[in-house]
């Protein structure tokens, strides 16, 4: 069964595990098998908080290793663009010649959501977040899925979507 790696800053959710167990589910109705970065269980006890920021470091890279594809979420995440360790997760995974699909539940693009936030110069590509991440969905075969959704973190119809996406394009 194909492993699919899912990003996003879900983790950071109050509920992140029951989130994560409802993400994999969804992977399940249509035949894969998400790898949530919760799944691994980590002895963080006696580690400083460093050495504790290193081994999930680590154990995350180890799953996205083992892992045939990613699906990103792009949600914008603390600012107007999507969380930093998602967008290295989707740079690991290019790196690694796998697909990486991609949605976010804020429809807005990028250049709405930055215009006037400071004096500098800002993207205009009418992409979903910063060029380098849609440019990576893009050389995956697919553009990152968007909507609109009630609760922005919760809400995984527009993640749905794009797990039909992915998966159809895993059968081509």
């Amino acid at each position: 069964m194909i492993r699919v790696y899912l990003a996003g800053p879900d983790v950071f959710h109050p509920d992140a595990v029951e989130l994560g167990r409802r993400k994999k589910a969804i992977c399940e109705e249509f035949g894969l098998t998400g790898v949530y970065p919760l799944d691994n269980d980590l002895p963080l006890d006696g580690l400083s908080p460093h050495d504790q920021g290193m081994a999930i470091y680590r154990a995350n890279i180890a799953l996205m290793d083992g892992c045939d594809a990613a699906i990103a979420n792009m949600t914008p995440f603390r600012g107007p663009s999507c969380d930093a360790g998602t967008a290295f997760e989707i740079g690991y995974m290019r790196a690694l010649g796998r697909p990486v699909f991609a949605y976010s539940n804020v429809a807005a693009a990028f250049t709405e959501r930055s215009a006037g936030l400071d004096g500098y110069a800002f993207e205009r590509f009418d992409m979903t977040d910063n060029l380098m991440l849609d440019g990576a969905v893009a050389d995956s075969g697919s553009q990152p899925i968007t909507g609109d959704a009630a609760d922005p973190f919760t809400d995984l119809s527009v993640f749905r979507r794009c797990v039909e996406a992915l998966r159809d394009a895993l059968a081509r």
